[in-house]
């Protein structure tokens, strides 16, 4: 499982968040809906968010004018602007939208902290079980499938590859403590090792050795076509919202009001958490042609997002559209 990013929009639950996050690195944006280049370094920090590298990374987007006193203190002038926090200190800071930079100083400051404060025995273990869960397949490897490090990588990517399995990777070059640490908790000496439903399938002659015997298939889990599962969950109810959180706790500003719309039309709705599943998160996206959340399904059909459905409302057209 990947880090996430926390959608905060008051000086309050600021407070309340950087309490619970002790000596962890914390990246705070400070944006605003209004400003475009905002949306894009937000897309930058969901991205960020998806590489296991930064998974004890804290990931934090703020509304700067919803927390003028967290704004204030940090000298919030404009956005965006990105403060690095540690123990509610601030170490760093990136003014403005400059993706390159951004990820430049996560990398940078997140090694620092793993460097410094090494985690102790339990919290690896943790750690290592998180991320070989943290898809269904993972692979652990040197290097990145795009530049393998090494031969044995090289080869069993290719198999993966030419079977058409869909798996992540760990690139263990870039954690001596996971390079380490995995060894031993695998009991396993070598790299790659390929894991699959959290399980140590082996390396690459183990993975060979499946593949002359026709037995690779059955021992990876069965995919389900990315958009057959969409198509699934768009029409598990009349109304389904594609949202941030749920209708019980909205995890940002724009799903909170969606959910108000909602309620006001008394109309019977369900939801899903795209926060929980980076795959519909970022599928959705793609299948709908609508680039953020929350959405709004009717009988299947995307109506849209929380302008359209503002607009509906004040037309008088909201009421007959979600009856279908």
């Amino acid at each position: 499982m990947a880090a996430s990013s926390v959608d905060i929009t008051s000086s309050e639950d600021f407070e309340k968040f950087i309490d619970t996050t002790g000596n962890s690195l914390v990246v705070v944006h400070f944006s605003a809906d209004w400003a475009p280049q905002c949306k894009q370094m937000n897309d930058v920090l969901d991205e960020l968010t998806k590489d296991t590298r930064f998974i004890n990374v804290r990931f934090v987007k703020l509304e700067a004018e919803s927390a003028p006193e967290v704004s204030e203190k940090f000298g919030i002038s404009a956005v965006p602007v990105f403060v690095f926090l540690r123990g509610k200190k601030e170490v760093d800071r990136l003014n403005g939208a400059n993706a390159p930079e951004l990820t430049k100083k996560v990398e940078h400051h997140a090694s620092v902290a793993a460097t410094a404060l090494p985690a102790p025995e339990e919290d690896i273990t943790v750690r290592l079980r998180k991320l070989i869960n943290a898809a269904p397949v993972m692979l652990f490897m040197k290097g990145n499938p795009q530049e393998p490090r090494c031969g044995f990588s090289r080869q069993i990517v290719d198999i993966l590859n030419q079977h058409g399995v869909q798996y992540s990777t760990f690139d263990i070059l870039s954690d001596q403590t996971v390079r380490q640490e995995l060894k031993t908790f695998s009991d396993w000496p070598t790299y790659p090792q390929l894991y699959a439903n959290g399980e140590l399938l082996g390396g690459l002659d183990i993975v060979k050795e499946l593949v002359e015997t026709g037995e690779l298939e059955s021992q990876l889990p069965k995919a389900e076509k990315l958009e057959d599962r969409l198509k699934s969950l768009i029409n598990k109810d009349k109304i389904m919202l594609f949202m941030k959180g749920n209708r019980e706790q909205p995890r940002c500003g724009f799903s909170k009001q969606m959910i108000a719309v909602l309620q006001d039309a008394g109309v019977k709705y369900s939801t899903f958490d795209i926060l929980e599943d980076e795959a519909v998160r970022q599928g959705l996206k793609k299948y709908s042609e609508w680039p953020t959340y929350p959405q709004l399904y009717v009988n299947g059909e995307l109506i849209g997002g929380l302008d359209i459905v503002k607009e509906l409302k004040e037309s008088g057209e909201l009421e007959s559209t979600l009856q279908g």
